[in-house]
């Protein structure tokens, strides 16, 4: 079949290699130009580079359905149009040019974790397993019916690097038994349960912010899901930004205000955390390691001396 990509970051060069590596042709690549965006600049393959060096024609797109573009994608003759995190909406008089439209792949079980940075969502809300769904695109945000799904577990002590890299080699393979089924017709489409669906925003630096009116599990999964190369998760301490790179829940449980260094245990320091900490009944979030503004890494026994006093959310 005759292939135009539309695909951004190292989630877009997969899908881009995994048609190359096909015996699928493709004669057209839509990418975004380069970012500044803190998330954007993380897992920055770069789509366009790939396709200049196979020879595939590239257009650098913002947004999409400029005259120009649509001109380029008829001029295309797509039989197929396959996405994978092109950042906006995708017009119908793009999605439903081609033959058999639009495989869009999303890094989400769907129709849960729709939108935006769903392996850190998943990760931060204790979700038991996270995957790739290839769909057919509509005019509703990754809600279109489903050929294909693929999961991988989620482990306790995962990160979302680590969710991140085993979900990205799950691309080639759905991205090519995909356009195989579409193109023998065997494909079997799957309407998606709308009445389970969840969407989310784009992630920015404050939701790394640490509310230590959470609970010391959610807290320690908001660490495992802001882990390097990410934005980490951060408090305030004596006015000054730190954060949080490697943390766990406390064995004991601990009592008094969110937010109050407490006590050593283990290799760590307690913190005390949750709406509820006033009774006692719950665990803290242990830090073992932090780093500071100006990027020295820390052990938390040895940055927090003395005890007492409170992290805060801001200065």
């Amino acid at each position: 079949m005759r292939v135009v990509m539309f695909g951004y970051q190292t989630w877009g060069h997969r899908t881009l290699q995994a048609l190359l590596d096909s015996e699928h042709e493709v004669v057209l690549v839509v990418t975004h130009p380069k970012s500044d965006h803190v998330y954007e600049k993380i897992w920055d393959d770069s789509v366009a580079d790939l396709a200049e060096k196979h020879g595939v024609p590239v257009l650098l797109r913002n947004r999409p359905g400029d005259e120009e573009m649509l001109r380029a994608l008829a001029g295309a003759r797509p039989d197929i149009i396959v996405a994978n995190n092109w950042r906006t909406w995708l017009p119908p008089e793009i999605f439903d040019l081609p033959p058999h439209g639009t495989l869009n792949v999303h890094d989400s079980l769907l129709p849960t974790y729709a939108g935006f940075s769903p392996l850190i969502w998943a990760l931060i809300n204790g979700e038991p397993e996270v995957g790739v769904t290839a769909h057919r695109m509509d005019a509703e945000l990754d809600m279109g019916d489903v050929v294909l799904q693929r999961s991988v577990p989620v482990g306790p002590k995962d990160t979302a690097t680590d969710l991140f890299h085993r979900t990205v080699d799950l691309i080639g393979p759905i991205v090519r038994d995909a356009l195989d089924q579409i193109e023998a017709g065997t494909a079997v489409w799957t309407p998606q349960d709308r009445s389970r669906a969840s969407f989310f925003h784009k992630r920015a630096i404050e939701d790394s912010r640490i509310d230590w009116n959470w609970p010391a599990e959610d807290l320690e999964r908001l660490v495992r899901a802001q882990s390097d190369p990410y934005p980490n998760a951060f408090t305030h301490h004596r006015g000054e930004r730190v954060r949080i790179v490697s943390a766990a829940v406390s064995r004991k449980s601990y009592g008094g205000t969110p937010g109050r260094i407490f006590i050593r245990e283990d290799d760590g320091i307690v913190i005390v955390a949750g709406a509820d900490a006033r009774s006692g009944k719950r665990p803290g979030l242990v830090i073992r390691r932090l780093r500071t503004e100006d990027g020295t890494e820390h052990a938390a026994t040895d940055y927090f001396r003395t005890m007492g006093g409170y992290l805060t959310g801001r200065p």
